[in-house]
């Protein structure tokens, strides 16, 4: 699994770091999205998929 973040998207609702947060952080400027590990771990999929189905801005894409 292979997690892409479209920062330009993003917009900072947070729901991804509640989601997934060994993943995902937020910056603390403006609340954008960042992306921990692009390659997260087999037991963190489950999070990580439910972080990018929640994303209000569907700015998280994964590919398997």
């Amino acid at each position: 699994m292979k997690i892409i973040l479209d920062q330009d998207k993003c917009v900072a609702s947070g729901q991804c770091v509640v989601a997934a947060a060994d993943v995902f952080d937020q910056r603390d400027e403006d609340g954008i999205a960042v992306l921990l590990t692009a390659e997260p771990p087999a037991e963190q999929a489950a999070d990580t998929r439910h972080a990018a189905s929640v994303c209000p801005a569907l700015a998280i894409h994964i590919q398997e």
